[in-house]
Protein backbone atom coordinates (compact mmCIF):
# COMPACT_ATOMS: atom_id res chain seq x y z
CA UNK A 1 0.00 0.00 0.00
CA UNK A 2 1.45 3.59 -0.55
CA UNK A 3 2.32 5.61 2.01
CA UNK A 4 -0.33 8.50 1.06
CA UNK A 5 -3.23 6.07 1.65
CA UNK A 6 -2.04 4.47 4.61
CA UNK A 7 -1.19 8.34 6.13
CA UNK A 8 -4.76 9.20 5.22
CA UNK A 9 -6.09 6.19 6.73
CA UNK A 10 -3.83 6.50 10.11
CA UNK A 11 -4.87 10.16 10.68
CA UNK A 12 -9.05 9.13 10.29
CA UNK A 13 -8.54 6.34 12.53
CA UNK A 14 -6.59 8.25 15.01
CA UNK A 15 -9.36 11.12 14.97
CA UNK A 16 -12.26 8.51 14.90
CA UNK A 17 -10.59 6.40 17.64
CA UNK A 18 -9.96 9.53 20.14
CA UNK A 19 -13.51 11.09 19.56
CA UNK A 20 -15.65 10.62 22.70
CA UNK A 21 -17.62 7.46 22.28
CA UNK A 22 -18.45 4.25 24.24
CA UNK A 23 -15.52 2.88 24.26
CA UNK A 24 -13.18 5.54 25.72
CA UNK A 25 -15.52 6.11 28.08
CA UNK A 26 -15.67 2.60 29.36
CA UNK A 27 -11.67 2.93 29.28
CA UNK A 28 -12.30 5.66 31.92
CA UNK A 29 -14.64 3.76 33.85
CA UNK A 30 -12.44 0.84 34.90
CA UNK A 31 -8.85 3.34 34.81
CA UNK A 32 -10.79 5.15 37.75
CA UNK A 33 -12.04 2.07 39.40
CA UNK A 34 -8.96 -0.06 39.16
CA UNK A 35 -6.28 1.88 38.18
CA UNK A 36 -4.24 1.16 34.55
CA UNK A 37 -4.08 -2.21 35.40
CA UNK A 38 -7.71 -2.51 35.32
CA UNK A 39 -7.99 -0.82 32.35
CA UNK A 40 -5.59 -2.15 29.68
CA UNK A 41 -7.56 -5.33 28.96
CA UNK A 42 -10.46 -2.94 27.93
CA UNK A 43 -8.09 -1.47 25.75
CA UNK A 44 -6.93 -5.01 24.11
CA UNK A 45 -10.64 -5.84 23.78
CA UNK A 46 -11.38 -2.59 21.99
CA UNK A 47 -8.42 -3.60 19.72
CA UNK A 48 -9.38 -7.38 18.88
CA UNK A 49 -12.91 -5.73 18.11
CA UNK A 50 -11.43 -3.20 15.72
CA UNK A 51 -9.87 -6.21 13.67
CA UNK A 52 -12.86 -7.90 13.26
CA UNK A 53 -14.42 -5.26 12.15
CA UNK A 54 -11.39 -4.39 9.73
CA UNK A 55 -11.84 -8.17 8.30
CA UNK A 56 -14.87 -7.37 7.53
CA UNK A 57 -14.35 -4.68 5.38
CA UNK A 58 -11.40 -6.25 3.90
CA UNK A 59 -13.15 -9.08 3.05
CA UNK A 60 -16.06 -7.91 1.06
CA UNK A 61 -18.68 -6.98 3.77
CA UNK A 62 -18.64 -3.61 3.18
CA UNK A 63 -20.03 -3.73 0.09
CA UNK A 64 -23.15 -6.30 1.56
CA UNK A 65 -23.84 -3.18 4.04
CA UNK A 66 -23.89 -0.61 1.64
CA UNK A 67 -26.57 -2.77 0.09
CA UNK A 68 -28.60 -3.21 2.68
CA UNK A 69 -28.92 0.73 3.04
CA UNK A 70 -32.03 0.16 5.28
CA UNK A 71 -31.05 -1.94 7.79
CA UNK A 72 -27.70 -0.12 8.22
CA UNK A 73 -29.88 3.26 8.88
CA UNK A 74 -31.53 1.12 11.45
CA UNK A 75 -28.67 -0.15 12.95
CA UNK A 76 -26.88 3.91 13.11
CA UNK A 77 -30.21 4.89 15.23
CA UNK A 78 -30.38 2.32 17.29
CA UNK A 79 -26.75 2.66 18.22
CA UNK A 80 -27.55 6.25 18.29
CA UNK A 81 -30.85 5.64 20.52
CA UNK A 82 -28.52 3.52 23.02
CA UNK A 83 -25.87 6.52 23.25
CA UNK A 84 -28.41 8.73 24.21
CA UNK A 85 -30.04 6.04 27.19
CA UNK A 86 -26.26 5.80 28.41
CA UNK A 87 -25.76 9.49 27.83
CA UNK A 88 -29.30 9.96 30.92
CA UNK A 89 -28.62 6.93 32.67
CA UNK A 90 -25.18 9.16 33.43
CA UNK A 91 -26.84 12.37 34.12
CA UNK A 92 -29.02 10.49 36.64
CA UNK A 93 -26.88 8.61 38.29
CA UNK A 94 -26.98 9.08 41.99
CA UNK A 95 -22.95 9.70 42.62
CA UNK A 96 -21.69 6.50 44.95
CA UNK A 97 -17.65 6.41 45.53
CA UNK A 98 -18.40 2.76 45.27
CA UNK A 99 -19.26 2.77 41.85
CA UNK A 100 -15.82 3.61 40.67
CA UNK A 101 -14.51 0.29 42.68
CA UNK A 102 -16.74 -2.31 40.71
CA UNK A 103 -13.60 -2.05 37.97
CA UNK A 104 -11.28 -3.54 40.23
CA UNK A 105 -12.71 -6.55 40.85
CA UNK A 106 -13.27 -7.91 37.30
CA UNK A 107 -10.99 -10.54 36.02
CA UNK A 108 -8.49 -9.37 33.23
CA UNK A 109 -10.32 -11.73 30.45
CA UNK A 110 -13.96 -10.12 31.54
CA UNK A 111 -12.64 -6.77 31.13
CA UNK A 112 -11.35 -7.74 27.99
CA UNK A 113 -14.61 -9.54 26.36
CA UNK A 114 -16.17 -6.65 27.82
CA UNK A 115 -14.01 -4.16 25.58
CA UNK A 116 -14.96 -6.56 22.51
CA UNK A 117 -18.29 -6.84 22.53
CA UNK A 118 -18.44 -2.97 23.37
CA UNK A 119 -16.59 -2.89 20.12
CA UNK A 120 -18.84 -4.95 17.86
CA UNK A 121 -22.10 -3.41 19.37
CA UNK A 122 -20.61 0.48 19.39
CA UNK A 123 -22.15 2.48 15.65
CA UNK A 124 -19.41 4.62 15.84
CA UNK A 125 -16.93 1.66 15.31
CA UNK A 126 -19.37 0.14 12.36
CA UNK A 127 -19.77 3.53 10.49
CA UNK A 128 -16.14 3.70 10.18
CA UNK A 129 -15.67 0.14 8.54
CA UNK A 130 -18.19 -0.16 6.34
CA UNK A 131 -19.10 3.05 5.26
CA UNK A 132 -15.91 5.47 5.60
CA UNK A 133 -12.88 2.60 4.96
CA UNK A 134 -14.24 2.33 1.91
CA UNK A 135 -14.13 6.11 0.88
CA UNK A 136 -10.17 6.01 2.08
CA UNK A 137 -8.84 2.74 0.94
CA UNK A 138 -9.04 0.81 -2.02
CA UNK A 139 -10.39 -2.45 -0.68
CA UNK A 140 -10.54 -4.15 -4.05
CA UNK A 141 -6.52 -3.77 -4.65
CA UNK A 142 -5.57 -4.70 -0.71
CA UNK A 143 -3.30 -7.92 -0.77
CA UNK A 144 -1.68 -9.87 2.17
CA UNK A 145 0.97 -7.08 2.91
CA UNK A 146 -1.77 -4.45 2.85
CA UNK A 147 -4.20 -5.88 5.15
CA UNK A 148 -0.78 -6.46 7.60
CA UNK A 149 -0.06 -2.77 7.59
CA UNK A 150 -3.67 -1.78 8.16
CA UNK A 151 -3.79 -4.52 10.97
CA UNK A 152 -0.95 -3.23 12.10
CA UNK A 153 -1.98 0.52 12.05
CA UNK A 154 -5.17 -0.18 14.65
CA UNK A 155 -3.35 -2.28 16.70
CA UNK A 156 -0.62 0.53 17.60
CA UNK A 157 -2.62 3.27 17.04
CA UNK A 158 -5.73 2.35 19.08
CA UNK A 159 -3.49 0.83 21.57
CA UNK A 160 -1.38 3.91 22.02
CA UNK A 161 -4.85 6.07 22.16
CA UNK A 162 -6.86 3.92 24.69
CA UNK A 163 -4.20 3.52 27.22
CA UNK A 164 -3.28 6.94 27.16
CA UNK A 165 -7.38 7.86 28.14
CA UNK A 166 -6.27 4.54 30.60
CA UNK A 167 -3.46 6.65 32.20
CA UNK A 168 -4.72 9.86 32.62
CA UNK A 169 -7.97 8.35 33.96
CA UNK A 170 -6.21 6.23 36.63
CA UNK A 171 -3.83 9.54 37.44
CA UNK A 172 -7.33 11.08 38.15
CA UNK A 173 -8.51 8.42 40.31
CA UNK A 174 -8.18 10.11 43.69
CA UNK A 175 -9.56 13.01 42.36
CA UNK A 176 -13.44 11.54 41.70
CA UNK A 177 -13.64 10.21 45.48
CA UNK A 178 -16.24 12.19 46.60
CA UNK A 179 -19.96 12.88 45.65
CA UNK A 180 -20.05 16.20 44.14
CA UNK A 181 -16.88 14.84 41.79
CA UNK A 182 -18.67 11.85 41.08
CA UNK A 183 -21.83 13.88 39.72
CA UNK A 184 -19.49 16.17 37.70
CA UNK A 185 -17.63 13.19 36.03
CA UNK A 186 -21.39 11.47 35.27
CA UNK A 187 -22.80 14.58 33.69
CA UNK A 188 -19.43 15.15 31.91
CA UNK A 189 -19.76 12.06 30.48
CA UNK A 190 -23.06 11.86 29.97
CA UNK A 191 -23.05 14.99 27.74
CA UNK A 192 -20.11 13.50 25.91
CA UNK A 193 -22.46 10.07 25.05
CA UNK A 194 -25.46 12.54 23.88
CA UNK A 195 -22.88 14.43 21.69
CA UNK A 196 -21.55 11.21 20.36
CA UNK A 197 -25.30 10.02 20.12
CA UNK A 198 -25.84 13.50 18.14
CA UNK A 199 -22.84 13.08 15.79
CA UNK A 200 -24.14 9.69 15.30
CA UNK A 201 -27.15 10.49 13.93
CA UNK A 202 -25.97 14.32 11.60
CA UNK A 203 -23.61 11.60 9.66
Amino acid sequence: MDLVTLAAFAVAFAIAAASPGPGMAAIVARGLGGGFRGAFPMVLGLVAGDLVYLTFAVFGLAAIAMKFGTLFLVIKYAGAAYLLYLAVKLWTAKPDPEQIRVAAEEKPWRTLLAGLSLTLGNPKTMVFYLALLPTIVPLDRIDAVAFAELAGTVMVLLTLIGSAYGAAAAGARDLFRSPTALRRLNRTAGAAMAGAAAAVVAR
